[in-house]
């Protein structure tokens, strides 16, 4: 499938080039725009704020942002937030909210991880040490399925409902901008100037999606009955 990416040349803001004429302080701009996405039927897109966009380039991968410690609820055999962003290092509590068993897990290098079966009021962590994209699961209901993005630095964000985002205090410079959407079939990247003045406008296609079933922690079908348990 053909992805879409289009830029459209709005505004950017420049950083203070210097707090007075003794102390000098590096320029900084900001990265900003908006995402689209092409529906079916061209219909309105309830989920933008799902997307996650980061920047790659040399001159970032020592600006790391300092591990949190967060949640992913589990209510109704649904996790929330669906997306999550944190920096390398983060931990992320799995609180199980319903009246049932559940089995958080993940296959997705290399930061695969099982936590096991646990029940309501129980709550289980994992921390994640390697950037990447992790795909969570549950064992036991199929629907469930949440992702969190792990981020090597700190020049990422999550669009607005509307689409709009900003990254601030980025060094001016060449940079890859990556741009995910569950919905999307690969990730949109393209290179950008940050400082040039311009902002984004990305266009990602999701007029091909469907929705595809996953296997279990041991790589075999769900039983025909998942998704109908009463638990």
């Amino acid at each position: 499938m053909q992805r879409l990416i289009g830029l459209v040349v709005l505004a950017a803001s420049l950083g203070p080039l210097q707090a007075n004429a003794q102390t000098p302080v590096a320029r900084t701009v900001e990265v900003s725009g908006r995402i689209v996405i092409l529906e079916k039927d061209n219909k309105p897109s309830a989920d933008l704020g799902d997307a996650v966009l980061y920047l790659e380039g040399s001159g970032l991968t020592v600006a790391v942002a300092r591990p949190v410690t967060v949640e992913i609820a589990i209510t109704d055999k649904a996790y929330a937030p669906h997306v999550l962003v944190v920096p390398v290092g983060s931990a992320v509590r799995f609180p199980n909210h319903d009246p049932f068993n559940h089995n958080v897990f993940s296959l997705s290098e290399p930061n695969q991880f099982d936590l096991g079966l646990y029940g309501r009021g129980e709550a289980k962590s994992q921390t994640f040490a390697n950037p990447g994209l992790v795909r969570v699961y549950c064992n036991v209901h199929p629907r469930m399925v949440a992702y969190i993005q792990v981020m090597g630095n700190r020049y990422y964000a999550q669009p607005g409902v509307d689409g709009s985002f900003t990254m601030a205090n980025v060094p001016p410079g060449q940079y890859r901008l990556h741009v995910w959407h569950e919905r999307v079939p690969a990730e949109a990247i393209t290179d950008i100037t940050a400082g040039s003045g311009d902002a984004l406008q990305i266009t990602l296609d999701a007029r091909g999606y469907r929705w595809e079933p996953h296997r279990n922690k041991y790589g075999k079908n769900y039983p025909t009955n998942a998704g109908l348990e009463r638990y």
